[in-house]
């Protein structure tokens, strides 16, 4: 995947935010050198299958965390509005202070839990290494508007895991260059 030329420099910035704050905050327990790779690159595998989503549509992030994959698709996405959502209130004080330095303006980030908020009316749901598609599909029942769909980046056991008798998974296989193989699993209801 070939990130946009103008990139390099806000993930770069992005970086050194989440570096300085994971100093104090315990944000993630990645090394910095595995940080590009693990957040940027893998959160950026969603792209091709967000090609036919409408201009201006709604993504929430579920389970943000660091802002990952939220920031990226914002970054890359423009033309989207992006929601980060994460229950613990240091991580949503970081991801807004990321909207702030890099001028994020189709991204905001919603602290609390998805299954406690009313509809977020989302378009698209996504998240990195959280929950089980049957979670997952939870709160999209709860947070999707009509012909809304699920973006799931999972490790390759993901079928281990539990599944939404009402939705059907597809997986996406790929693989980071040092960091192994993945799955983007789309989540439809069926």
């Amino acid at each position: 995947m070939l990130l946009p030329a103008s990139s390099p420099v806000v993930f770069e910035h992005y970086l050194a935010l989440l570096d300085h704050w994971n100093q104090t905050h315990a944000l993630t327990s990645l090394a910095p050198a595995d940080r590009y790779e693990e957040l940027i690159l893998d959160a950026s595998m969603l792209l091709p299958h967000l090609e036919l989503v409408r201009l201006g549509a709604h993504v929430v992030d579920f389970g943000s965390g660091a802002g990952i994959p939220a920031i990226v698709l914002a970054i890359l996405r423009p033309d989207l509005r992006i929601t980060a959502l994460d229950a613990v209130q240091k991580k949503t004080a970081f991801i807004q202070q990321v909207i702030l330095e890099l001028k994020l303006t189709n991204l905001e980030v919603v602290h609390g839990r998805a299954e406690l908020l009313p509809s977020l009316q989302a378009s698209v749901g996504v998240a990195k290494a959280v929950g089980s598609p049957h979670l997952l599909a939870s709160w999209m029942d709860r947070h999707t508007i009509p012909g809304g769909f699920f973006l799931a980046l999972k490790s390759q056991d993901w079928m281990n895991e539990e599944h939404p008798a009402h939705w059907s998974c597809t997986p996406h296989p790929y693989q980071l260059p040092t960091r192994g193989s993945r799955i983007v699993l789309r989540m439809d209801p069926v």
